[in-house]
């Protein structure tokens, strides 16, 4: 089984900063969330790129602004729970249910319910 191509892996990553529902967040806090789907450094350097290509964010310095366009995940319907034996993709925790979210590229996930949240913004 081949993982996603690297074209798969910057669309994902570009969605989720997209649905991101933090106004502003370090350098450090949007590469924590590029690394649930890539750790790659120079792929994290082309999707912070093509990120501020296509208006999604505003690089200040070690700041990220997010150009919010009202695109936020809705838990009831783009996170699925799956039970099954996972790592999370964030911690690396071992967990019995995983959260993944649903975007029109592709899922991301498995995330333990707390991950997801801090993911997505809402920690």
């Amino acid at each position: 089984m081949t993982g996603p191509t690297r074209d798969e892996r910057v669309e994902l990553a570009l969605e989720l900063l997209a649905h991101l529902e933090a106004d502003e967040l370090s350098l450090a806090e949007v590469v924590d969330r590029i690394e649930t789907v890539t750790t790659d450094p120079t792929l994290t350097r082309d999707i912070l790129d093509t990120a501020e290509m296509r208006g999604i964010i505003d690089r200040d310095g070690g700041r990220i602004r997010h150009n919010r366009g009202g695109t936020f995940v809705r838990f009831e319907s783009q996170v699925v729970q799956k039970d099954g034996d996972f790592d999370c993709r964030r911690c690396g925790a071992s967990i019995s249910t995983g959260h993944f979210v649903q975007f029109e590229s592709g899922e991301l996930g498995p995330f333990g319910s707390s991950c997801i949240r801090k993911v997505l913004g809402r920690e």
